[in-house]
């Protein structure tokens, strides 16, 4: 079973080697890792002409945004699943891709989620939080929850039946996509209690009141497209949801 992990990148050379790194030390092997970036303006192409052999493709070249680049990968995927690991982000351990295979051949489904850690920047032995998921229950997204995206990993025949990120919806994008795929559409999905990914803190939507108001009218609008009930309500209680999914460490 190959894995088609997508990164896109726009100048991201001060993270990406930990991200391209991670990836190269898996234990499992049948990985291609695509890489998408946005014509940077600093060293990161360079970082990607460093590590050519170790990447089964990457282009560089404008995109309209993230999303629209991780699109683009997933046009060129060639795997069985599909993950996306965000440029300043790295697999939690050498094991990771291995879990996720095994899950997916034990469980049969359509997709898997699992843990996330919040590290800091510069010291990413430094843990700050681990987001916990739980065990999948399709009606979880009707007070708000959804999986932490970056551990989310999907057979790639979904994305050709129900489509991609939709760009327009900026920060909400990853949580419309999930939110198409899991509730609208009904996939299958399995919680995998492991630590998939860590993340290095930050993040635009939640740095401002005037910002995590935009991306809470932007979830509302998701979850209007996608048909969960009382959905203005529902996009308040979002943000609540996530507290008790956060653990100090």
């Amino acid at each position: 079973m190959k894995v088609t992990l997508i990164t896109a990148t726009y100048n991201s050379q001060k993270h990406l080697e930990d991200c391209i790194v991670s990836v190269i030390n898996q234990r499992y092997k049948n990985i291609e890792h695509i890489i998408i970036d946005g014509k940077s303006k600093d060293g990161t192409v360079a970082i990607l002409e460093k590590y050519n052999t170790h990447i089964a493709k990457w282009i560089s070249e404008t995109d309209r945004g993230m999303y629209d680049a991780i699109n683009k990968g997933m046009e060129m995927a060639t795997g069985d699943i599909i993950g996306i690991l965000n440029s300043d982000d790295m697999l939690d351990s050498d094991e990771v891709m291995g879990w996720i295979v095994n899950a997916f051949k034990e469980q049969q489904v359509d997709s898997i989620y699992g843990d996330l850690e919040y590290v800091d920047p510069t010291d990413t032995n430094k843990i700050y939080r681990i987001w916990k998921g739980k065990e999948y229950n399709r009606s979880l997204f009707r007070s708000g929850w959804m999986p932490a995206h970056p551990t989310f990993y999907f057979r790639t025949e979904l994305f050709k039946k129900y489509g991609g990120y939709e760009n327009h919806y900026f920060s909400a994008a990853d949580y419309e996509f999930m939110a198409r795929y899991l509730y609208k559409f009904k996939i299958s999905s399995y919680y995998l209690p492991k630590l998939i990914v860590k993340m290095r803190r930050g993040g635009q939507s939640n740095s401002s009141f005037r910002q995590r108001f935009r991306a809470n009218r932007r979830d509302y609008l998701a979850m209007k497209k996608n048909n969960i009930p009382f959905a203005f309500v529902v996009s308040i209680l979002k943000p609540l949801s996530k507290v008790h999914q956060y653990y100090k460490k």
